[in-house]
């Protein structure tokens, strides 16, 4: 691993851990839930990544050196549907963006990359076109899978201070402990940001 791209997801999560509220989807976004993202525009001081984003100070320093990461973002098919396909782009305004699907995704944009045939090949297209830069993952399914292969090197959990009590949980079931090291944790308006590393 010397020497290569690092995987790592980074995703809101409320504090008894869903990553969306009830009845997500297409056109309802994150169901009940979009208060994880509050902290996206609770302050003053603009993000330098994504336009429009209004962060406390702590929150942009977190949020903009992890965007800032990004090469290329791999998502899976239910995050990619309740996003409404990110449009034809991609949820990061520079990183392209590999859906993962076992099945065909006819409305797959030329900006876009399908792959169909695991996690293991996702990533690997996702390094490719990341240009040296890190491979980032959304949505529980992906996170999962590529925990179970081992291929991720650091979890961010932005823990948003609410219980959701439903939705879509981050984290599904794995074959084994996954030992973690936090790095840092900053707390910020509305959210604490916690930096793990994934111990091998």
């Amino acid at each position: 691993m010397t020497g290569m791209s690092k995987v790592y997801s980074a995703l809101s999560v409320s504090v008894d851990g869903y990553i969306t509220g009830r009845d997500p989807g297409a056109g309802r976004g994150l169901g009940d839930g979009g208060t994880l993202f509050d902290w996206y525009f609770d302050g003053d001081t603009p993000s330098q990544v994504f336009d429009g984003f209004q962060l406390s100070e702590p929150s942009a320093r977190v949020f903009d050196a992890l965007a800032g990461r990004a090469g290329a973002v791999v998502a899976g098919r239910n995050t990619y549907e309740d996003s409404e396909h990110f449009h034809g782009g991609s949820p990061h305004p520079a990183a392209r963006l590999v859906v993962l699907s076992h099945r065909p995704v006819p409305e797959i944009s030329d900006r876009q990359i399908l792959v169909t045939t695991g996690i293991e090949d996702a990533i690997e297209a996702a390094r490719a076109a990341a240009g040296g830069k890190d491979v980032g993952l959304m949505g529980g399914g992906v996170v999962t899978s590529a925990l179970r292969a081992g291929l991720v090197d650091e979890v961010i959990l932005h823990q948003v201070p609410i219980l959701l009590g439903g939705g879509r949980p981050f984290f599904q079931s794995l074959p084994e402990h996954v030992r973690l090291r936090l790095v840092e944790a900053v707390p910020a308006p509305g959210v604490t940001h916690l930096h793990y590393e994934v111990q091998r």
